[in-house]
């Protein structure tokens, strides 16, 4: 009888597998802000166009901090830092920078979309997706990045997603149809070209295997952001770049004869700040004992810097005697130093969903942004730009949203959302159980 049951459970979810031929595409440009669709200024034309065929939002609230692996990794869960696990970019590296950041799917602590949708039988695909190295997709070709282990090599992206990509052969596949061979005189993965390729690779994907869900990661905006600031002929460039790629996956849809069943979305991970300064909290720290340059190991605390944040780690987190230390230490800062952010406790951070670990953590007004390092002066002269702020701070922190397609409501604008709200919409329109913190807005939805 068991065998039966189990029989008609496994029967029923390939049923109701075969029966969704419904599909969404993801696509988070790095650094997206809402003027970019919403002011003519800016070229993003097709987004333009698409916007007005169905819904967006004014401002999207994004993660604490406002930076891209934390963001992503709510895009695809539905919760928070806190609780998804993924705090920031990088793991807290007291004893010295090694270029590691959480690029392992295992690190996530909560289900995602692409777990969810594999358990429905469904196929997902994912192209340079953040935290997705081992990830339950189908069809992977993860952002990841080789560290060189012997004497004259470098760093190398197209290494890594040769070495990472899911089936092994993808990587291959998408370099015989979609791009062309990697190489000194073929494809690139470089900032002024990396848009247009890894679009290729995932609209190649998309048209071949048409998969259920589809996330595409585009970077070359948030780059350029960072080289010129909020707005500079090489972020227009880009921004107009990322406008391009989406169009290929929307074109990839049309190709595939399966348009109509299609939902588009288009977000991002965080805005943008100009800066002018930057404040290296543990050059204070230094410089009162508490963390040894020399013998990194004797470190007593460490702030992690992420852009317009840092968070305070403690060797010991008991150790109280250190953490007034170091709140005596900000307490009598210059008055002019104290203007340049905001102090949050442990409970501040905690009703920010940020980082759990965290002692206490500094916010930073526009302008101003955090270094790591320990050495040298408190403050130094910045320029570019930034994010990683707390994202109810200030507008220019917030993201974008744009959703169009099949099962969504034409002309809804939402005043803002949250970036745990994208994925509940996803599961909506894949008929997938996953419990979020977000919000399903009906007002989205086509009737």
């Amino acid at each position: 009888m068991k065998k039966i049951f189990l029989f008609l459970a496994l029967s029923a979810g390939l049923v109701k597998a075969q029966n969704n031929n419904n599909h969404v595409v993801l696509i988070s440009v790095d650094g997206l802000r809402p003027e970019f669709y919403m002011n003519p200024e800016w070229s993003m034309v097709n987004v333009r166009q698409m916007m007005k065929k169905g819904a967006y939002a004014q401002g999207v609230r994004g993660s604490f901090p406002t930076v891209t692996y934390p963001s992503h990794t709510t895009i695809v869960t539905g919760v928070l830092p806190s609780k998804h696990g993924i705090y920031y970019n990088t793991p807290v590296q007291p004893l010295g920078i090694t270029g590691e950041w959480f690029w392992f799917y295992k690190d996530i602590k909560v289900p995602t979309i692409f777990s969810v949708a594999k358990d429905a039988g469904l196929t997902t695909a994912g192209v340079s997706w953040p935290v997705t190295v081992g990830a339950p997709i189908t069809y992977n070709l993860p952002e990841y990045v080789y560290l060189p282990k012997n004497k004259g090599e470098k760093k190398d992206e197209v290494k890594a997603m040769s070495m990472e990509s899911t089936p092994k052969e993808l990587f291959q596949e998408v370099e015989d149809y979609a791009v062309g061979k990697f190489g000194e005189y073929g494809a690139s993965l470089d900032y002024a070209v990396t848009d247009q390729n890894k679009a290729r690779m995932a609209a190649y994907i998309f048209k071949k295997y048409k998969p259920s869900f589809l996330a595409l990661h585009i970077a070359a905006t948030d780059h350029f952001e960072h080289e010129e600031g909020r707005d500079g002929d090489k972020v227009r460039s880009a921004v107009a770049g990322a406008d391009v790629a989406i169009k290929t996956l929307i074109d990839a849809a049309t190709a595939a004869g399966i348009s109509e069943n299609t939902t588009f979305i288009i977000t991002g991970d965080h805005g943008f700040v100009d800066i002018h300064t930057q404040f290296n909290p543990n050059v204070m720290l230094a410089k009162a004992g508490l963390y040894d340059n020399d013998k990194k190991e004797n470190w007593k605390a460490y702030f992690q810097a992420s852009g317009g944040s840092a968070f305070l780690h403690l060797k010991n987190p008991n150790d109280k005697a250190t953490l007034n230390k170091v709140n005596e230490l900000l307490k009598n800062l210059p008055e002019g130093y104290k203007k340049m952010f905001h102090v949050l406790n442990k409970e501040q951070i905690t009703e920010a969903s940020g980082d759990p670990t965290a002692s206490l953590a500094l916010a930073a007004y526009q302008g101003i942004s955090f270094g790591a390092t320990a050495t040298g002066e408190l403050l130094k002269a910045a320029d570019g730009g930034t994010h990683g702020y707390l994202p109810t701070d200030f507008k220019e922190i917030q993201t974008g949203f744009v959703a169009f397609g099949r099962g969504i409501k034409k002309g809804t604008v939402l005043p803002l959302m949250g970036q745990e709200d994208i994925a509940p919409l996803i599961a909506y329109l894949l008929n997938l159980n996953l419990k979020t913190d977000g919000i399903l807005y009906p007002g989205l939805l086509a009737k």
